[in-house]
C-alpha cells in the first residue's frame, strides 16, 4: 500500500510540473489517504505482533 501512495505522489509531482493543478491535487489527496491507511495498518500489525508473543 505504501508503494501505491508513493506512485500517486510521483504522479502528483509530474502533473504539477506540467501545470495540471486539478489532477495534481487529486493525486495528492489519494496519496495522503493511502499513506494514512498504511500507517494505521502498520501500527495495528505491530501491536498484534506484540500481543501474539
Amino acid at each position: 500500500m505504501l508503494h501505491y501512495a508513493v506512485v500517486f505522489f510521483v504522479i502528483a509531482l509530474i502533473a504539477a510540473l506540467f501545470g495540471f493543478g486539478g489532477i495534481a491535487a487529486g493525486a495528492v489527496e489519494i496519496a495522503k489517504v493511502l499513506f494514512f491507511i498504511f500507517i494505521v495498518l502498520a501500527l495495528a500489525s505491530f501491536v498484534f505482533g506484540l500481543l501474539r508473543r
